[in-house]
């Protein structure tokens, strides 16, 4: 599995479904992004609280590989960094991969703990009418392939940065693979 880059981060105080980029952001263990309608200990996902308020936040942060939006552009979609309401956008990883447990160390300081992935949701057709299909497949075995990003959860915090290094720590095994969260 090989390291990456961060390209670029964002954040938003208020519930919207984009977030504007920012020079920086910091993560907070336990809690997520600082300053970010998501970050909490216990879920902060709309439809998450309306089930049951007291689970876990195990999306603290968002994550979508930047080759994502190459993929999209093919089929006539333009998509920019913070605009599908990631936290942090990559390159060089493949993060629909990496198996659950992995620890993404992102710059000097900040670790993420990789919880699944994210379940793309129709509020992405608001977005852009047909990105749904694109963002939602299927594999040769007809398996349901979600490519909206992973999310996590921080175990470390710190600022990340664009340009600031990711590397990879797998777990354990045997690697159990990334399910929706």
């Amino acid at each position: 599995m090989g390291d990456g880059t961060v390209t670029t981060v964002s954040s938003n105080g208020t519930y919207s479904f984009t977030k504007p980029n920012r020079e920086a952001i910091t993560l907070l263990a336990g809690l997520g992004v600082e300053g970010d309608v998501h970050a909490g200990v216990t879920v902060k996902h709309r439809s998450r609280v309306a089930q049951d308020p007291t689970q876990p936040n195990l999306r603290q942060v968002h994550l979508i590989h930047g080759e994502l939006f190459d993929e999209v552009a093919g089929a006539g979609f333009e998509v920019t960094p913070g605009d599908l309401g990631e936290n942090v956008t990559t390159h060089g990883i493949d993060l629909l991969a990496l198996p659950t447990g992995a620890r993404l160390h992102l710059g000097p300081e900040a670790v993420v703990e990789v919880t699944g992935l994210r379940n793309p949701c129709a509020q992405i057709d608001n977005f852009r009418h047909g990105l749904l299909k694109q963002v939602v497949g299927r594999d040769a075995d007809g398996a349901l392939v979600r490519k909206a990003g992973i999310m996590g959860i921080v175990l470390t915090g710190g600022e990340v940065r664009p340009g600031d290094p990711i590397r990879v720590e797998l777990p354990a095994g045997p690697h159990r693979p990334l399910e929706r969260v």
